[in-house]
């Protein structure tokens, strides 16, 4: 379970993100949801240590964040952030294999290595592990970064739009995928998204963010209601019961 507390981050005195208070069960997927400027990013980026918070307390599985020493926090919670700046000149496997660095130190051993051909395969990657990054698409780049998260196999995973810059098609896979890894390897996703109906689609949990605070989290069937919505995104929604769920409409 993630923890957080009275959580606040202050930028100036018109901006402030919290305070939050939030419990995010362990297993599955939480996406966090809001307009742009909500404070999504703010609070992951928080939970996941790279965002000092002004006050407050964060725990990830009874960790204390900013007590727990940082090579012993990297085996707990991994993090992708929105801004990956590669190394054009960097394989997949390469890139990949970086998730391993807490355990290995950069020098993998047969079972890093085995555990890295094992996320290659999971993303479907094993055809362009020798490529280089630069040699990809924007979905295959963002399914190699997602690759390297996972391999670093921590209970914990936080992605800051995976999404980003990914068409229908590709932003689709990208979510099977992480129900998959959420099901199969028994990981905790907390992933901020954009789009409502990816979330409805495929997350268990949603956290609604607005103006710095945590409106309501809850399942999908509490989260997907006309009014709460309309309140969320300031435009009219209207959520009917699709052929695969629970669907907003924008009007």
């Amino acid at each position: 379970m993630i923890t957080l507390t009275n959580v606040r981050k202050e930028y100036n005195s018109d901006v402030a993100i919290g305070p939050v208070n939030l419990e995010i069960p362990a297993g599955g997927i939480t996406a966090l949801i809001g307009p742009n400027g909500a404070g999504k990013s703010t609070l992951l980026t928080m939970i996941g240590r790279l965002l000092t918070m002004d006050s407050g307390d964060i725990t990830i599985a009874e960790h204390d964040i900013t007590k727990t020493k940082s090579k012993d926090l990297a085996k707990i919670i991994s993090v992708l952030r929105q801004e990956n700046h590669f190394i054009t000149k960097l394989t997949v496997r390469q890139l990949v294999g970086f998730g391993r660095f807490p355990y290995s130190g950069g020098r993998l051993t047969r079972q890093d290595e085995e555990i890295v051909s094992r996320y290659i395969d999971f993303f479907n990657l094993a055809a362009l592990e020798d490529r280089y990054l630069d040699q990809l698409s924007g979905g295959q780049r963002q399914r190699a970064y997602v690759a390297m998260v996972l391999c670093q196999e921590t209970d914990y995973v936080l992605l800051d739009e995976p999404l980003n810059n990914l068409d229908i098609e590709h932003s689709v896979q990208m979510m099977r995928h992480l129900r998959d890894a959420a099901r199969e390897f028994g990981r905790t996703i907390i992933v901020v998204l954009h789009d409502i109906n990816f979330a409805a689609r495929y997350a268990d949990y949603i956290c609604a963010v607005k103006d710095g605070q945590m409106v309501s989290f809850g399942s999908v069937e509490d989260i997907m209601k006309d009014d709460l919505l309309t309140d969320i995104f300031n435009t009219k929604i209207q959520v009917i019961d699709g052929p695969d769920g629970l669907l907003a409409c924008y009007h």
